[in-house]
């Protein structure tokens, strides 16, 4: 071997593949078998004993042998579902084998049977694999191995490295304890433990480094890679309790996440946010100017909600950070508890019920009437408010809605062409407001007295549109015959915090603690959502869906780079970014702009390696926001 080069020594299996060769043939070979799940288990448990050196591999590789009863037919199956199999960061860099295949060994104590055809799609050649190989009999079953070979004795990979002499940098990346003794011995620079598909605490401990994923290994050794930056350096930060979905979704993408109960002030956000790239909440974290000045590498805020009133998004815009939220996911439960709601208050169960805890019995219909035939009144007619007046309709309520906004009646509802004419009209009245800043204690001693004796009102929507005050007044009064709030002014940011509201104790009154879009549905629908979106943007520039950004959908771009550049929208970025590329001789492949009053995203695809001075000229033209390579 040359001396002077970087040589690349990989396991494969756990490594190369998410799995163990040996077991996978086992369970192949065994097929429907009644003793296969406690043949292949004990197998597996073998392979774990010899790979974190708890036995001696050459012991391990003796006792799973006996056990296999495996055919040489078998082995061709298993090549197949190896090929299904390999490691999803692997799969991804496909760039880094097509540069450096010929530096690339594969040095297992697996076996050469199975593990060549895998690795020669990644252009690894033959000579460039040392494995073990196994012994047939006359009927082509595996017997044993070649013990000549000293990949099957104990420190295998040490005598098959000292073997090959290597004159160069040597770096060896694995799962394993025999791995690691590589790096031991003396024969390698470094040794990467990698944990994309197992982890294993001995040989944690003895790493110079962890790399989640090969992007770790790539990045830490400057080579070439598919992404600009590894995933598991992304600091993910949850907060307020969503939906563990969201968690699983982002580590499986490779992402570092942490989870945080409950929401956090200004002031503990503030310092929680530096290096986190990714940032998920609820309703009841606010994202401030001040928090945004201390997000150094802040890229995505994720609402993992319907409404965005809690997060500045002028400050994001201004700071290029995306923001996105979840305004279908938890419609269908917001609408189902009011449309609840509304009948536990017109038949006045709250009452009834308190008076039941009390040991009143009182069976009566006195005030308590069906919602069959009365009239329901929406203020608001977005995505709740429509599925309510088509859901209300088939109970039988006649729908009549109010909104700012020009909107289409769904069903036989009939628009109001004021809020004074639904007020006066209807029988219940539900909220179901944005969170636009105009909307503010609207809902006052003013409204209320415009309303019918005897209403049933619902706020579902914003805690600040109603005047908490004037609300109790109308209760007391008898105005409002039943209520139900679901959102306050002011919120406990956590289950141990005390609510405080004048609306306790109030006749026929239900309070529920923002539940609405709480249901186990909508929270894994909005788990779900939201980090897609998150995942478009991250992975391919994508900003439909973002709230503040200019919505654009990209199309998949191989063998090519992307560069996203965002600026302030100021005549001439554009022709500055072609200046810069001209002046490089990179060739653009496809060019994407789209810009709103605030702020302008270009997204170019080029087809030529580019130079760490293109960015850096990139990054300082004038009014640049942010700028990154994608891939």
């Amino acid at each position: 071997m040359n001396a002077g080069k970087k040589y690349f020594v990989i396991d494969f299996d756990s490594t190369f593949t998410k799995v163990e060769g040996l077991d996978e043939l086992a369970g192949v070979a065994l097929g429907n078998s009644p003793h296969r799940e406690q043949v292949t288990q004990e197998i597996s448990n073998i392979t774990n004993q010899g790979m974190d050196g708890s036995i001696s591999f050459s012991e391990s590789l003796e006792k799973r042998i006996s056990l296999l009863k495996a055919h040489r037919d078998h082995i061709g199956e298993l090549v197949e579902k190896l090929k299904t199999k390999v490691s999803d960061s692997f799969r991804r860099n496909q760039v880094f084998f097509d540069e450096y295949a010929p530096q690339v060994l594969v040095v297992s104590s697996g076996f050469k049977e199975f593990i060549t055809p895998i690795v020669a799609e990644f252009g690894i050649a033959a000579d460039n694999v040392f494995a073990n190989t196994f012994t047939f009999d006359q009927d082509g079953y595996i017997v044993g191995y070649d013990h000549n070979n000293v990949l099957s004795k104990d420190k295998g990979k040490v005598k098959q490295l000292k073997a090959l002499n290597l004159k160069g940098d040597v770096y060896v990346i694995g799962d394993g304890y025999t791995d690691y003794e590589i790096r031991e011995a003396g024969l390698a620079n470094k040794f990467y433990a990698f944990t994309e598909n197992v982890n294993r605490d001995s040989v944690l401990d003895k790493a110079d480094h962890i790399a989640p994923t090969l992007e770790e290994f790539l990045y830490d050794n400057k080579l070439p890679m598919s992404l600009s930056y590894p995933k598991n350096r992304i600091n993910v930060l949850l907060l307020e309790n969503i939906h563990s979905d969201a968690k699983e979704l982002f580590e499986k993408e490779g992402y570092n996440v942490e989870i945080i109960a409950g929401a956090l002030d200004e002031a503990e956000l503030s310092e929680k946010i530096k290096d986190v790239h990714i940032l998920g909440i609820r309703s009841k974290t606010h994202i401030t100017r001040k928090v945004l000045e201390n997000a150094n590498r802040l890229m995505v805020v994720g609402a993992f909600c319907i409404g965005t009133n809690q997060i500045d998004l002028e400050a994001c815009l201004e700071k290029g950070v995306l923001t996105f939220n979840a305004p279908y996911s938890n419609t269908r439960s917001v609408v189902e508890l009011a449309i609840a709601q509304m009948i536990m208050l017109m038949r006045n169960i709250p009452d009834v019920s308190m008076k039941m805890h009390q040991g009143i019995w009182q069976k009566s219909a006195a005030n308590s009437n069906e919602i069959r035939g009365k009239k329901l009144g929406i203020v608001g007619y977005g995505n709740i408010g429509k599925q309510l007046s088509v859901l209300g309709e088939a109970l039988g309520l006649d729908v009549y809605y109010y909104d700012v906004v020009e909107k289409l009646a769904l069903g036989n509802a009939t628009k109001c062409k004021t809020i004074e004419e639904l007020l006066s009209t209807t029988d219940i009245i539900s909220l179901h407001v944005d969170g636009r800043s105009d909307n503010r204690n609207i809902f006052g001693k003013e409204y209320f007295d415009m309303m019918k004796d005897g209403v049933i009102f619902m706020n579902l929507s914003r805690g600040f549109v109603i005047d908490i005050e004037a609300l109790k007044v109308a209760v007391e009064s008898g105005k409002i015959r039943g209520a139900s709030i679901d959102v306050f002014p002011e919120e406990p940011k956590t289950n141990e915090e005390p609510f405080k509201s004048a609306l306790k104790g109030l006749p026929n009154t239900i309070l529920t603690p923002h539940i609405g879009g709480s249901t186990q549905e909508a929270q894994k629908n909005i788990a779900n959502y939201v980090p897609t979106q998150v995942f478009n943007y991250i992975n391919k520039g994508d900003t439909f869906g973002s709230v503040n950004f200019p919505n654009i959908q990209l199309p998949e771009q191989r063998n090519a780079h992307r560069l996203i550049h965002v600026h302030e929208n100021v005549p001439g970025i554009l022709a500055k970014i072609n200046t810069i590329l001209n002046r490089h001789e990179v060739n653009i492949l496809g060019q994407y702009l789209k810009t709103n009053e605030k702020l302008g995203y270009v997204i170019t695809d080029v087809n030529k390696e580019y130079d760490k001075e293109l960015i850096n000229e990139m990054r300082a033209i004038p009014h640049t926001i942010k700028f990154r390579p994608l891939y």
